[in-house]
């Protein structure tokens, strides 16, 4: 029997032990495309809640997860229990707000991103969902509209959807609307925006020019991770990114898209009222196009989008030219240099991680370049005598630093405390 709390905004289903227990989670994020949900997919997610208490986010529908991730999957779990949250009211509830932080597994089912978004967002219960990602290191993923909120960049459908045919004539459709670095900060999702329902309707046109537009908007080279309806995409603490469906009984595959970083920097035209031109000779973005399996064998190495690292996918060349979207077959990135050929002899940099400072030993003279995930230059100097460099301005997080000298680069990944 469900718990309706219609006035308080929320109402609650409940299945297992009504006694909560603590466990040791494991971080995980499973991202779904939007139909069926991939048993093995989300028993692989289910596990790392390590037995304990499972909640499902969701603004419209009713117990529907209940039975499935309770006892039909075969993994043990504490309880489960669904939330079906409908306004502010429900989403700050003190009984909601307690059971998402005591929650080991958090999963957002499919509907409207919009109310996930105008619900969770700039609250108490956004701060909690943030905890559990980053503090507690617990299990999360969501399928349709809750995989479409979980990268740093999100289309929220504010106004509705948008095709790609809509998208692509016009970048600055009025239903072309982005959210940007203001919700949940996932591990690995930084510098991504995701979508889903890939096959049905094509929305490689979309996606597209949504990293069009946000590279002419806000200076920032984002990515894209999708998956085709019935595909779901898997990575843990190792960033491997595992993807599974029903490969090759159908054509089910994800998607890990990137701006050709041997292009110019500049989208060729991104104007209001004017079709999307990112061509570049064919070749403006990678797309690594990963089958999905019965047991997610193939990756994509999201530590690694530089080099393209992956297994058991190919590569594509995608571009929009006046409005039409086109691919062809295409080859791995080659935005690093090559560091037999092309890297400083020697570089030490620590500590790393690192707090108020670093300190770089190598040649001086050599030029440093400082990048945040989103590739934005946030320091650059000279090294000197003093190797010494001040880093108490940078935020907490992930940088990526380049060393040039004599025409020779090297790069190096830092972590700030």
């Amino acid at each position: 029997m469900p718990l309706n709390f219609f006035a308080q905004g929320y109402t609650s289903y409940y299945t297992g032990n009504t006694t909560n227990i603590t466990t040791n989670p494991e971080f995980g994020v499973c991202l779904m495309g939007g139909a069926t949900e991939h048993d093995n997919a989300m028993r692989w997610l289910l596990q790392k809640a390590n037995g304990g208490d499972v909640v499902v986010l969701r603004s419209s529908g009713s117990n529907g997860y209940n039975n499935y991730l309770y006892s039909e999957l075969g993994v043990s779990v504490n309880s489960v229990e669904t939330l079906v949250i409908t306004s502010v009211a429900g989403a700050i509830n003190p009984y909601v707000l307690d059971k998402v932080a005591n929650a080991e597994m958090i999963w957002f089912a499919g509907g409207d991103q919009w109310n996930y978004v105008s619900f969770f967002k700039n609250n108490a219960l956004e701060d909690i969902l943030n905890n559990h990602i980053n503090i507690k290191n617990a299990p999360i993923g969501g399928t349709s509209a809750g995989m479409a909120i979980l990268g740093l960049a999100y289309f929220s459908a504010q106004n509705g959807s948008v095709t790609s045919s809509q998208a692509m004539n016009n970048p600055y459709n009025s239903n072309i609307t982005i959210g940007f670095n203001d919700f949940l900060s996932v591990p690995f999702l930084e510098n991504v925006i995701t979508d889903t329902h890939y096959d049905n309707p094509d929305r490689r046109g979309r996606h597209s020019t949504f990293l069009a537009k946000m590279k002419k908007d806000l200076s920032v080279v984002m990515r894209g991770i999708a998956c085709n309806e019935y595909v779901a995409v898997c990575f843990g603490n190792d960033g491997k990114a595992y993807v599974y469906g029903d490969y090759p009984n159908y054509d089910e595959f994800a998607y890990f898209i990137q701006p050709n970083c041997n292009s110019a920097n500049a989208v060729e035209n991104c104007q209001a009222g004017q079709p999307l031109t990112w061509s570049f000779g064919g070749e403006a973005l990678k797309a690594y196009k990963v089958p999905g399996t019965m047991n997610g064998t193939n990756y994509f190495d999201l530590n690694n989008w530089e080099n393209g690292i992956g297994f058991g996918g190919s590569w594509e060349h995608w571009s929009v030219n006046n409005g039409i979207f086109a691919f062809d077959t295409g080859t791995s990135p080659d935005c690093v240099l090559d560091l037999n050929d092309n890297e400083l002899v020697e570089v030490s940099i620590t500590p790393n991680p690192f707090s108020d400072f670093i300190i770089i030993n190598t040649i001086e003279n050599t030029k440093i370049k400082m990048f945040d995930v989103q590739g934005r230059i946030c320091l650059e100097t000279k090294l000197s005598t003093n190797n010494k460099i001040d880093t108490s301005f940078l935020s907490k997080g992930l940088y990526v630093i380049e060393l040039i000298n004599d025409k020779k680069s090297t790069f190096r990944k830092l972590i700030k405390q």
